[in-house]
């Protein structure tokens, strides 16, 4: 269940502190006749740890652009039990009805990995958006290319790639969606997240704190050196980064200085 704060239309972009506007890499990206479409239909939400936007089979409702350090995983239910993680997305993307037209029911689990605050609006305000302004449909079509890139790319990586690799593959793009170095995440949530034991994620953590690329506590990983963690890192990282560049230059996000 998500939290709603009320709605956010009216904020200006820079208004001080982080607004959707800027907390968001598609919104901060949007024509102005765009963002005019769909400001004043955006509510500011709360996401939890483990929430669930959708279900598969459910009729997607609302979009949600997750602002800042908030991520969300779109995963896969098997019928053992186990969850398989198709993509993940934060701060350069959106979840839910970005290029259908209309209701359509979901085929994977949107759950909040990391939890943090989103834009959300109704679909139907969305196409509503798009139709008045085609730079929104422009924008969002571009995101949905890096997306699906995205998952193919994880595709090639979980059959071809060591463990170690495309953790800490996952963990440099956390790194770069959160913007800080000590990330809420417990070894739990990334063995299932990959769906391998826990004991094994112990011992890829352990090998990662060796290098001297990363430190562990109580549910948090901190980044020690980032260059340590791109050497470890396969090459999907910078694949999928330079497909984001060549599609919408300041979509992906990056460190700032």
């Amino acid at each position: 269940m998500v939290k709603s704060s009320g709605g956010i239309a009216g904020q200006p972009e820079g208004s001080g502190g982080a607004t959707p506007l800027t907390g968001n890499q598609i919104l901060r990206l949007l024509p102005r006749a765009a963002l005019d479409a769909i400001a004043p239909w955006l509510e500011e939400v709360g996401l939890r740890v483990g929430d669930s936007l959708f279900e598969p089979g459910d009729d997607v409702t609302h979009a949600y652009f997750p602002l800042n350090g908030a991520v969300v995983a779109l995963v896969l239910p098997m019928r053992a039990g186990r969850a398989v993680e198709a993509a993940t997305v934060g701060r350069e993307g959106a979840v839910g009805g970005i290029v259908s037209l209309g209701h359509k029911p979901a085929f994977a689990r949107a759950l909040v990995q990391i939890p943090g605050r989103a834009a959300r609006i109704s679909v139907s305000r969305l196409e509503t958006a798009k139709h008045a302004a085609p730079g929104l449909h422009d924008v969002l079509v571009c995101y949905a290319d890096c997306l699906t890139a995205q998952v193919l790319q994880s595709v090639g990586c979980a059959t071809v790639h060591s463990l170690e690799a495309r953790s800490a593959r996952w963990l440099l793009m956390t790194h770069d969606r959160l913007q800080r170095a000590d990330l809420p995440l417990t070894q739990e949530a990334l063995a299932e997240m990959f769906g391998v034991a826990r004991t094994y994620m112990t011992r890829i953590a352990g090998a990662l704190q060796r290098r001297g690329a990363i430190s562990y506590r109580r549910g948090i990983v901190r980044i020690e050196r980032r260059e340590l963690l791109e050497e470890a890192a396969c090459e999907c990282y910078g694949s999928v980064r330079r497909h984001f560049e060549r599609i919408l230059p300041g979509l992906y996000p990056t460190l700032e200085p």
